[in-house]
């Protein structure tokens, strides 16, 4: 198996008074000036540039000056539930008497406020609704409610189809005309703006000394946020970057929600040195699972949980969804392995694939793992038991999934039933009589907007690591430069190593003693799997990120193996 390695260069001069290794991480990541680096509150972009911010605390000053019953309308992953987290937590916070929240059943109910969704709510006789992380595309549900006399609040960052809801206020950055510099805010960070804007509100009317109240600081909901944005795989830009940022200081200092912490210890993970990866491959999977798996309200109840003895009994909850997602997900994805086995070496350029068996919940992860191994945007169906297929997506750079998925609905009106979502993830549903239709309607799109060139499959490196900086040193000034996360990405080198010692430990885990520039290195290959083992002596090329090893106390220094290669199979590109 052969490996392509493209080196990141810098494309800035490196800024000084930063680590070198820093200094040379951030040009190659376009970080031209100080300002950019800085990630301190002060530096957010303003409530002010958000459409819609400032006449959705109008409404809500509204709401909680005449105490109307809210009810926050979130979604089933961990942005929606951390979105659902903070609107409930930063409402009470702010002086809402009446808040509660509904999350639909993806099983039952499916995406969004759906027409179902507000007959349920007025169950509870809600004076407001405030949709988190959905509801751009919810024109029927919408409608419904305010018929029915109900305002609505959308929040969302999704991007919107052609008709946008009636709503009484549209928060979403991606709207058109939307003056908000960060279009990549994730849903959490919406809601966790318009808390901010409306506590403005309220302190210019005067509205916490009036009534007694203590002005809460809203910086305590950033742990929330941090996990929602990274959980939500929210491109780093700089504005995320400072939310992520501060979350993760409050983490790491302990100052925390007790559900967040209590999710960390199951997932065995020191608070004080978590990183935003330990958020979006520990954290964030295990809240995941409860929407994936059953109903997001334990979730939910976690997260805005105050009693740490109830945190840690739900958080054991969620951990035990988990390990049943991660044995469905094994079985699924080596049935799309071999699927996409069966479609020979080159594989449609964009690769549709369906199973009667497969779980509708975990259908995303899937995906992602087949676009991981064959470089194509891929689509994974699960049958919803109704005559209709859902759908889940990943794409690749170069092709904006939902305008594909919209592309092809304009050309074939009757075809897709539903759809949303982003660049780099979309959903959707069709009949299932439709899937052959489809399957060459998305192919033909892919193939229109990416042409005949072969995807890149090459790993992106910043470069060889000398001796100097492969230490604690060295691991700890990156970790400090942090965070990296989406469009930031975390540092990984290469290079080359000979194999001194090798062993299987835990799940498949491929642990490493490799012999370096600097002398043997510490290594490990999580979930290797039916790859050849390299034999001690054997020389290798590896792309690993440079880590503190947690077991023998953060002090030393162990390599995260992303690929291992014999040394004669690599090509630098």
């Amino acid at each position: 198996m052969s490996l392509k390695v493209r080196r990141r260069l810098p494309q800035a001069v490196p800024l000084a008074g930063l680590h070198p290794l820093v200094a040379r991480l951030y040009a190659a990541r376009g970080i031209e000036a100080p300002e950019d680096a800085a990630l301190g509150l002060d530096a957010l972009l303003p409530t002010t540039l958000l459409g819609g911010a400032e006449a959705a605390a109008e409404l809500l000053h509204d709401a909680l000056r005449r105490e109307r019953r809210i009810l926050i309308v979130g979604d089933y992953d961990a942005d929606g539930a951390t979105s659902t987290a903070v609107a409930v937590l930063g409402l009470r916070r702010l002086g809402a008497t009446q808040v509660d929240y509904l999350v639909p059943n993806r099983f039952e109910y499916g995406y969004g406020l759906t027409p179902e969704i507000v007959a349920l709510a007025r169950t509870r006789s809600p004076d407001l609704i405030v949709t988190v992380d959905n509801g751009i595309a919810s024109v029927a549900g919408v409608a419904a409610a305010r018929a029915a006399g109900i305002d609505v609040l959308v929040t969302d960052h999704h991007l919107p189809g052609k008709t946008l809801p009636d709503a009484t206020v549209l928060v979403d950055p991606n709207l058109p005309g939307d003056p908000f510099p960060s279009k990549c805010l994730a849903g959490v960070g919406v809601m966790f703006y318009v808390l901010l804007a409306l506590r403005a509100r309220l302190r210019s009317v005067d509205w916490f000394a009036s009534r007694g109240l203590s002005e809460p600081n809203l910086a305590e909901l950033l742990d929330l946020v941090a996990l929602g944005t990274v959980a939500d795989v929210a491109r780093f830009d700089r504005n995320n970057r400072i939310l992520v940022a501060n979350g993760l200081k409050r983490l790491r200092a302990g100052r925390c929600r007790p559900g967040i912490a209590a999710l960390a210890r199951v997932a065995k993970r020191s608070l004080d040195r978590l990183e935003a990866r330990d958020l979006g491959f520990a954290i964030g999977p295990r809240l995941n699972a409860a929407g994936r798996m059953d109903d997001m309200t334990v979730g939910i109840e976690c997260l805005i949980a105050d009693d740490p003895a109830r945190a840690a009994t739900l958080a054991a909850a969620l951990d035990a969804l988990n390990r049943d997602r991660r044995d469905r997900e094994q079985q699924m994805r080596d049935e799309a392995f071999d699927a996409l086995a069966a479609l020979g070496d080159d594989p449609p350029r964009g690769i549709v694939l369906f199973d009667p068996r497969w779980h509708q919940g975990i259908v995303g992860l899937v995906a992602s793992r087949v676009r991981e191994r064959s470089a194509r945007p891929t689509i994974a169906f699960a049958d919803a038991g109704d005559g209709t297929l859902k759908g889940s997506g990943r794409s690749i750079d170069g092709l904006h999934l939902r305008d594909a998925l919209e592309t092809i609905a304009t050309r074939e009106p009757d075809l897709i039933a539903r759809f949303g979502g982003h660049a780099a993830a979309a959903g959707l549903t069709l009949a299932k009589d439709a899937l052959p239709r489809f399957s060459a309607a998305f192919e033909a799109e892919v193939a229109r907007v990416l042409g005949d060139a072969p995807p890149d499959a090459s790993v992106a490196s910043d470069g060889e690591l000398e001796a100097s900086l492969l230490d604690a040193t060295g691991a700890r000034a990156i970790r400090d430069g942090g965070p990296w996360g989406q469009g930031f990405p975390e540092p990984r080198f290469d290079g080359g190593f000979t194999v001194r010692e090798r062993r299987f430990v835990g799940e498949r885990h491929l642990k490493l003693t490799l012999d370096g520039p600097g002398g043997p290195l510490s290594a490990i290959a999580f979930g290797w799997d039916d790859d050849p083992v390299p034999e001690p002596g054997a020389r290798v090329h590896a792309v690993y990120a440079l880590d503190l090893d947690a077991y023998r106390g953060g002090d030393a220094v162990q390599l995260l193996v992303d690929e291992l290669v014999p040394a004669d199979q690599v090509m630098l590109v």
